[in-house]
């Protein structure tokens, strides 16, 4: 079984999403008669590979009638997932408390295919994402095997894979800006992209190569949705939309 961590925290510069739905905190904004944290925990629960939950919020007690544990979140989101993956122990499932669509599916999808490393993330493929949602607005990361998105699931397989949270961290800042992604990959990395033989899995021998040796894979996720979270009110319009939520 596996160990998950639910993110709630908050970005620099409030909780401007929660004061547009009119909620004291993001993670109980509600789509489809349920909070989105409840919607993130009733499908890791109902997956069946899941044993423990926590959630990292900084206001705990905004959550407090959640039947989860819960803790208070760290500074920074690296500091966030060392601390709370120390408390629960490896493997580890991290997600986000804004992943308001996840299903029990892919959650075992994710973890049934996580290929032989120690950190892995999910992505999906863009002509997945928008020929289920094309009406979403997302980000893609163009590579030599396909535009990708990511799916806000990681997976931590053991306490030595904590050493490559902070460049978790530091891609996740750059995940819309492809340019300063790529010049923190290294001059290979540039050269691979600029005569097109830049790969997802390029990509992992390179994150594996910044972080010491820690080996580093993805599972492409064959559901276009999985790559939708809640981070601006058209996002919260639309997947209150996607659910039949008679507010959107």
């Amino acid at each position: 079984m596996t160990s998950a961590l639910i993110l709630a925290g908050v970005r620099k510069g409030g909780d401007k999403l929660a004061a547009f739905a009119g909620v004291e905190h993001k993670a109980l904004i509600p789509i489809g008669g349920r909070t989105m944290i409840e919607r993130v925990i009733a499908a890791l629960r109902a997956s069946g590979r899941i044993d423990r939950i926590l959630v990292s919020v900084n206001r705990p007690k905004a959550l407090q009638d959640l039947d989860v544990e819960v803790i208070k979140s760290a500074d920074t989101l690296s500091e966030s997932v060392v601390e709370g993956v120390t408390a629960l122990g490896t493997p580890a499932l991290v997600t986000t408390a804004d992943h308001a669509l996840l299903e029990p599916e892919w959650v075992r999808y994710f973890l049934d295919n996580l290929p032989d490393v120690q950190v892995a993330a999910g992505i999906a493929r863009s002509e997945v994402v928008m020929g289920e949602t094309p009406d979403t607005k997302r980000t893609f990361l163009k590579l030599a095997d396909g535009s990708f998105s990511g799916c806000n699931l990681f997976y931590l397989r053991d306490m030595d894979s904590l050493r490559g949270v902070e460049l978790w961290r530091e891609f996740e800042a750059l995940r819309k800006r492809p340019l300063k992604m790529l010049q923190k990959l290294g001059p290979r990395a540039i050269l691979a992209a600029a005569t097109g033989r830049l790969t997802t899995d390029r990509v992992a021998a390179e994150v594996q190569r910044l972080s010491g040796g820690l080996t580093a894979g993805k599972v492409v996720m064959p559901f276009g949705r999985a790559a939708i979270d809640v981070d601006k009110p058209e996002d919260l319009i639309l997947v209150r939309r996607l659910v039949g939520d008679t507010a959107a």
